[in-house]
């Protein structure tokens, strides 16, 4: 393990001329071509190495690398020996034309610019191998034909393009060819969060058929992502695809970091004394049965800055679907994330087939990705019932990724309301009422909207769903001053929000929610009084009691809805 710890190296040739900070990965390549799979999809979280990691088969097995050894001496695929004590690896280096494309570039979600990103990708390609064409064997159709892709060729064009580049690169070097493709999923998670889904799928599934399922010219080909896409979606008939999730035992120490390895990496390092704060910080990745593995990005940043502690990974993109699926979720998705926040765990099954349709309505959709991400890890995995049904406990990753969170629900509390807000949570400390509710109400109004996930939401849906929004504010605000909790049972009933003091200092709170119904209540007032009314008939002040909090310590407030209007008292 030498070399200087750097970021942004994702060329391995690169990374061995220049010295930089790498750990031997290279048992990949040696795994990877003895289980033979014609077609293999690899699924990890960002910043794990998935590039890396290719471009290392690349520069193994590419003609384009002949006679490089020396980029791998010393390393594990270099040193494997067979059963005679030969060498097993070292006569297939060089020996393969290789197709290595990246759609990490395809960041937009407008089907006519994914098409576009994906030409000039395709393009590309064509032109970094445009020498080849001068071989003999091909004739002036051929070069006619293969100047055919550009980036304005048309669609049909550029959806059988890899297939044929593979039929010339056959030709060329009389074996056929290692197809790698990085990142195969950005494209489509930007087309669901930009509403072309539809489109994209039909695009796609064309371009994979063309490339993997019919293409003749293959000999392996590894494709790698985030996410493990429905195979209903854009691998359609796709026999001969072996999928590897972050579920699997199949490569797993083959991407990411494990614990020995990065704390041999702090001790060379001189941070060696800060072991137990990395694990705390950076741990909690879990592969197939293999725990304890690190982020590498985290780790080189956390070595590259001299030991400064900073949420690295999940600073690294914008986060986008993750925040717009828990923002606009369901009142059930952001409750399991005050357990979640809380330092708690849930239980849930999960289908590692993402449906995209399924993301809006589908709660179980929404952890499978988050699972597949990374920001959530499996605690415990059971086999339940007569069916041996897996049930997994899931909790979030680390504090790297609690941090990420927490910054995440500051957010949706935008500028235009984090000063009401933050100025709200003052209030209710002090037990400000005129100013609770002249606060409030601006906030409400503001973030309504955001919260929403239906075209038309009822005048029931909009409260519930900031409530909750709410209630996870709390728990990010006053983390460490309350233990805030929702939706538990106290006394006769569950109530809605409570803020248990840590201190004496601090009174306790209780918090109750209710929507004006006008066949009730006359008046937002009234159904306040509802509110407090509930409070105490349902002895909701009961667990705090229990723990010895006096009844003058405990205050209580009724939170009243009508539409976007909101009254305390």
């Amino acid at each position: 393990m030498l070399g200087r710890p750097a970021l942004g190296y994702q060329d391995y040739e690169e990374v061995i001329t220049e010295n930089i900070l790498y750990i031997d990965k290279t048992n990949f390549i040696s795994e990877w071509w003895e289980y033979g799979d014609k077609v293999t999809l690899i699924t990890r979280p960002r910043r794990f190495g998935k590039t890396l990691n290719l471009s290392t088969v690349e520069c193994f097995f590419s003609n384009k690398y002949a006679g490089r050894g020396d980029l791998f001496e010393g390393k594990a695929v270099w040193d494997a020996r067979d059963a005679d004590g030969n060498y097993k690896y070292r006569r297939l280096q060089g020996t393969f034309p290789v197709i290595f494309l990246s759609f990490a570039s395809v960041k937009t979600g407008d089907i006519e610019g994914i098409k576009a990103a994906v030409k000039q990708v395709i393009a590309e390609l064509y032109r970094k191998h445009k020498d080849m064409m001068s071989d003999a064997v091909f004739d002036d159709n051929d070069r006619k034909d293969y100047n055919t892709v550009n980036d304005t060729m048309p669609d049909n064009t550029a959806l059988r393009a890899v297939n044929r580049l593979s039929e010339y690169m056959e030709k060329s070097c009389g074996k056929k060819v290692i197809i790698l493709l990085d990142e195969y999923d950005t494209p489509m998670q930007e087309a669901w969060l930009a509403g072309t889904w539809d489109e994209a799928v039909s695009f796609f599934r064309s371009f994979f058929d063309a490339t993997f399922k019919t293409n003749s010219h293959i000999y392996r080909s590894i494709i790698t992502g985030i996410t493990r896409i429905s195979k209903e979606s854009i691998f359609s008939g796709l026999n001969n695809l072996e999928v590897v999730t972050t579920t699997s035992d199949k490569y797993a120490p083959c991407f990411g970091l494990s614990e020995e390895e990065v704390f041999a990496a702090l001790d060379q390092n001189g941070l060696g004394t800060e072991k137990q704060d990395v694990k705390k910080w950076y741990d909690g990745f879990t592969f197939g049965k293999y725990k304890d593995i690190y982020n590498p990005w985290s780790i080189i940043s956390f070595i590259s800055s001299g030991g400064r502690y900073a949420a690295y990974w999940s600073n690294t993109s914008s986060n986008g679907l993750v925040n717009m699926l828990i923002q606009t979720g369901s009142s059930a998705i952001k409750t399991t994330m005050e357990t979640l926040l809380d330092g708690r765990s849930f239980e849930t099954e999960i289908d590692e087939q993402i449906v995209f349709s399924q993301l809006n309505g589908n709660t179980g959709a929404v952890w499978s990705l988050l699972l597949a991400t990374g920001y959530l890890r499996i605690d415990r995995l059971a086999q339940v019932g007569r069916f041996k049904k897996e049930l997994y406990t899931l909790k979030l990753t680390n504090m790297e990724v609690e941090i990420m969170f927490s910054d995440m629900i500051k957010g949706w509390f935008n500028s235009s309301t984090e000063t009401e807000y933050n100025d709200f949570i003052k209030a209710l400390l002090v037990d400000d009422k005129k100013a609770m509710n002249r606060y409030m109400n601006k906030v409400a109004l503001a973030t309504f909207s955001s919260f929403d996930v239906g075209n038309k939401p009822s005048e029931y849906a909009e409260p519930e769903r900031f409530y909750h929004g709410f209630v996870l504010g709390l728990i990010v605000d006053l983390a460490g001053r309350y233990d805030v909790t929702s939706n538990r049972e106290s006394g006769f009933g569950r109530y809605d929000v409570m803020l248990e003091p840590l201190n004496e200092q601090d009174d306790a709170i209780i918090i109750e929610f209710k929507v004006y119904d006008p066949d009730d209540e006359k008046t937002l007032d009234d159904t306040v009084q509802d509110a407090l009314r509930q409070i105490d008939e349902k002895r909701y002040s009961a667990s705090l009691e229990a723990k010895g909090i006096a009844p003058e310590r405990i205050r209580k407030y009724g939170f009243a809805f009508r539409g976007k209007e909101c009254r305390i008292g």
